[in-house]
């Protein structure tokens, strides 16, 4: 076979999963570990990931829900971006090494601000580790299924998710996920992925029209910001 057929033959494979994982195909009953074990082993075999996502974000500390919504890839090892929709959206970019924040100027003013950190100091680098090859869910967590929680996801499987080692970016996730099935092999697919905290904040993304393995260029993952833009490294 040709590098080319098998490029179209993978493509068409995975075109298969993300059919079956909207229809809500192969969902057997399971353990939380084995349901862990079908979401690595699929996003092992996956190089990029790309998706729409919606984004809920509770503040328990102002009783604040904010809602948006954008695009978003991750490419191995590390790299990740999320581009916020709106003409001053925000941008989060990670190259693997460090973490690009850029937040547009606020109403009435005309110089927005690029926060640079190191991966470690923030919460979606860590979440989403096992997306960008860099962490491993049976060896970074304690897992366990959530019944009551799948009333509001009949199609899947809803799965917890707490830190073996502490961490002050969250308390725990939850993943929902669907599992599919094709050529007789499982797979465990991400749907909507919850965020929280010990001080009551929920952080929810929901992800849309998956797409995976796509040709997607390492200089997507290096942000210039725009002019009149303050660069901060707290």
């Amino acid at each position: 076979m040709t590098d080319l057929k098998r490029i179209l033959f993978a493509t068409a494979a995975w075109m298969t999963v993300i059919a079956l994982a909207a229809a809500g195909f192969a969902q057997a009953p399971t353990s939380a570990e084995e349901v862990a074990r079908l979401v690595q082993s699929f996003y092992d075999r996956t190089q990029v990931f790309e998706a729409d996502f919606e984004q809920r974000q509770y503040t328990r500390l102002y009783d604040r829900t904010e809602e948006a919504k954008g695009k978003v890839v991750f490419k191995k090892p590390g790299k990740m971006r999320f581009d916020y929709e709106g003409e001053n959206g925000q941008v989060f970019v990670s190259d693997g090494k460090e973490l690009k924040i850029y937040q547009p100027p606020e109403e009435g003013e005309d110089r927005g601000q690029l926060i640079v950190r190191r991966l470690e100091e923030d919460q979606l680098p860590e979440v989403f580790a096992f997306l960008t090859g860099t962490g491993n869910l049976l060896e970074d967590f304690e897992v366990r299924l959530l019944d009551e929680a799948r009333k509001e996801f009949p199609q899947g499987h809803v799965l917890e998710l707490r830190p073996k080692r502490p961490t002050p970016h969250f308390e725990r996730l939850v993943f929902y996920v669907t599992i599919v099935e094709q050529g007789g092999k499982r797979a465990g697919i991400i749907r909507r992925v919850l965020i929280l905290d010990a001080a009551g904040n929920r952080n929810r993304f929901d992800f849309k029209n998956p797409r995976f393995d796509r040709n997607v260029p390492d200089r997507t993952f290096r942000y210039t910001p725009p002019r009149k833009t303050d660069v901060v490294r707290p």
